[in-house]
C-alpha cells in the first residue's frame, strides 16, 4: 500500500492539466510535463480543433478564463457507489466480486510486476558488487608439450584458492538509466490506473447485468400473468365457438397469441439463465454453481451529479492510464536516442590467491585490478536508427490512443445523459399509457357487471394492462442499467 501511495503521489506531482470548462463537448488537454509530449488544446463550442500545441502554448493561457489548474482524482477511492440503489443483493455480489474476480486478480498481478520493474530500473543506477570464492586442484600431464624446446615437461599437481571481490559501475552520462527509471515509473503508474479502471469496469458491468436480470424477472412475472389471462380468453372463445357465438377464426387467433406468449416466456427464461452465467463469471464462481433467486427491481433510479468535462477527465482511471502510456513511450524514445552515445563503465577488483588455504590471506597473495571501458557503436547496419524510428512511431501511437480515450470518455458521458433523459421521458409516457389501460379495464369490468359487454372485453383490457406493465419494467431496467454505465463514464463514486 505504501508503494502504491507513493506512486500516486509521484503521478499527481508530475501530471498537470489545463482543462476547458466550455461545455460537455469541449476537449481537455493533458500536458505531459516530464517528457515534453504534446496534446490537443481545448476546443470551444463551434470551433474547429486547432493543431497540436506544446505545453508552453498551454502555459500562455494560465490565468485566462476559462482555464484553471486541474486536480487529478483518478487515484481516489471510487467508493461503494452501487449502494445508492439500496439493493442488498447487488451489494453482496459487488463484495464477492471484489474478493474473487479473476479480472481484478490479473490487474493486481500486473501491478506487482510493474513494482518490480521500478526496483530493477532503480538498481541499475547503483554500483554492483560481486564476491567469489574458488578452490581447484589441478593435475597436469607429463607428456604435454614443453614450454621451451629441448626440455621435458613433468607431471604436477597444484592447488589454487582464490578469494575475490569486484565492483562495477556504469556512469549515466547521457541519461539512459534515467530514461529507464522514468519509463518504469510511468509503467507502474499506468498499472495502478489500469487496476482502478478494472475495478470500476467490473462494478459497472456487474450492476448493469444485475439490473437487466431483475428487469427480466419483472417481465417474466408479467408474461406469466398474461398467460393466465390469455388461457382464460382461449377457454372462453372455445366455449363461445361451441355455442355458435364466436367464429373459428377468433378462436384460432387467440390460440396463436397464447402460443406466441409461451414462446416469449421460454426465450425470457433463456436470457435470464445466460445473464446468471455472466454474473457468475464476474464474481469468480463457476456458472453451474451460481444461482440468483427471483427478486424485484429497485424501487427508484437515483439521481447523479452532472460533472463538467474537466472533472470527468480528472476522475477517469482509463484516461490516466492512457496518459501514462504516452509517458512510457516518451521514455522509450529517450532510450532509443541515448543508445547513440557511448557507454562508460568503471570497474575495480581485488582479492587473494594462493596454493594453500593457510597462506591465502598473506600479503604476497594479494591481487587487484582497476579499469574502465568505453563502448561506442560504429556500424550496426541501421539497427539504432530503426529502433529510434520504432520508438517515435510508438510515441505517436500512444498520443493518438490517448486522444481517442479522451474523446470516447466525453462521448460516453453524453450518451449516458441522452439515454437517461430519453428513458425518463419514455417512462413518463409509459406510466400515462398504463393509467389509461387501467381505466379501460375498470370500464370493461363495470360494463360486464352491468351486462353491457362480455367477459372477453375484460380479458382484452387485462392483456393491455399487462402489456404496459411489461414495457414499464423494461424501461425501468434500462434506466438502472444506463445509470450504472453513466457512473462508469463519470469516473466512479463521489460525495453526494
Amino acid at each position: 500500500m505504501g508503494r502504491g501511495h507513493r506512486g500516486r503521489q509521484r503521478r499527481q506531482g508530475r501530471w498537470r492539466l489545463r482543462l476547458s470548462l466550455a461545455g460537455l463537448t469541449s476537449l481537455a488537454a493533458l500536458a505531459l510535463a516530464a517528457c515534453g509530449s504534446v496534446v490537443p488544446p481545448p476546443v470551444a463550442l463551434g470551433e474547429a480543433p486547432p493543431a497540436w500545441q506544446t505545453p508552453a502554448d498551454l502555459a500562455s493561457a494560465q490565468g485566462a478564463a476559462p482555464w484553471r489548474l486541474a486536480q487529478p482524482g483518478d487515484g481516489l477511492d471510487k467508493g461503494a457507489w452501487w449502494r445508492l440503489f439500496n439493493d442488498p443483493g447487488l451489494d453482496a455480489l459487488q463484495q464477492q466480486a471484489r474478493q474473487a474476480s479473476p479480472s481484478l486478480q490479473v490487474a493486481a498481478a500486473r501491478l506487482r510486476q510493474a513494482h518490480t520493474l521500478v526496483d530493477i530500473a532503480g538498481a541499475a543506477s547503483l554500483p554492483r558488487v560481486d564476491a567469489g570464492l574458488r578452490g581447484t586442484r589441478t593435475g597436469t600431464s607429463g607428456n604435454r608439450p614443453a614450454a621451451t624446446a629441448g626440455t621435458q615437461a613433468s607431471a604436477s599437481v597444484q592447488n589454487d584458492f582464490v578469494l575475490s571481490a569486484a565492483v562495477s559501475y556504469e556512469l549515466d552520462l547521457f541519461g539512459r538509466q534515467r530514461q529507464e527509471q522514468q519509463a518504469a515509473l510511468a509503467f507502474e503508474q499506468q498499472a495502478q490506473a489500469d487496476q482502478l479502471n478494472a475495478q470500476l469496469v467490473l462494478s459497472a458491468d456487474l450492476a448493469a447485468f444485475y439490473f437487466t436480470l431483475r428487469s427480466l424477472d419483472a417481465e417474466i412475472a408479467v408474461v406469466e400473468q398474461g398467460l393466465q389471462v390469455q388461457s382464460r380468453a382461449a377457454d372462453l372463445l372455445a366455449a363461445r365457438h361451441e355455442g355458435g357465438a364466436a367464429s373459428g377464426l377468433d378462436r384460432a387467433q387467440q390460440q396463436a397469441q397464447l402460443d406466441a406468449t409461451r414462446t416469449q416466456l421460454t426465450l425470457l427464461r433463456k436470457q435470464r439463465g445466460q445473464l446468471e452465467h455472466a454474473l457468475a463469471t464476474l464474481v469468480g464462481t463457476p456458472a453451474s454453481q451460481f444461482t440468483l433467486p427471483v427478486a424485484a427491481l429497485p424501487a427508484g433510479v437515483p439521481g447523479l451529479p452532472v460533472a463538467l468535462p474537466s472533472e470527468v477527465l480528472q476522475r477517469r482511471p482509463d484516461i490516466a492510464a492512457a496518459e501514462r502510456a504516452v509517458a512510457v513511450a516518451n521514455a522509450q524514445l529517450g532510450l532509443a536516442k541515448a543508445a547513440w552515445f557511448p557507454s562508460l563503465s568503471l570497474s575495480a577488483s581485488g582479492g587473494w590467491e594462493a596454493k594453500s588455504i593457510a597462506s591465502l590471506i598473506d600479503a604476497p597473495s594479494l591481487l587487484w585490478a582497476l579499469g574502465g571501458s568505453l563502448t561506442q557503436a560504429v556500424f550496426d547496419g541501421g539497427r539504432l536508427r530503426a529502433r529510434e524510428e520504432q520508438a517515435g512511431a510508438g510515441q505517436e501511437l500512444a498520443a493518438a490512443s490517448y486522444r481517442q480515450v479522451v474523446l470516447r470518455a466525453l462521448q460516453e458521458v453524453e450518451d449516458g445523459l441522452l439515454a437517461l433523459n430519453a428513458l425518463a421521458s419514455a417512462q413518463a409516457q409509459s406510466q400515462a399509457a398504463s393509467a389509461s389501460a387501467q381505466r379501460v379495464l375498470d370500464i370493461a369490468q363495470d360494463r360486464y357487471a352491468g351486462g353491457l359487454s362480455t367477459y372477453l372485453d375484460v380479458v382484452t383490457a387485462q392483456q393491455n394492462v399487462l402489456t404496459n406493465q411489461r414495457l414499464s419494467s423494461q424501461l425501468r431496467g434500462q434506466q438502472l442499467q444506463a445509470t450504472a454505465y453513466l457512473v462508469k463514464a463519470l469516473g466512479g463514486g463521489w460525495q453526494l
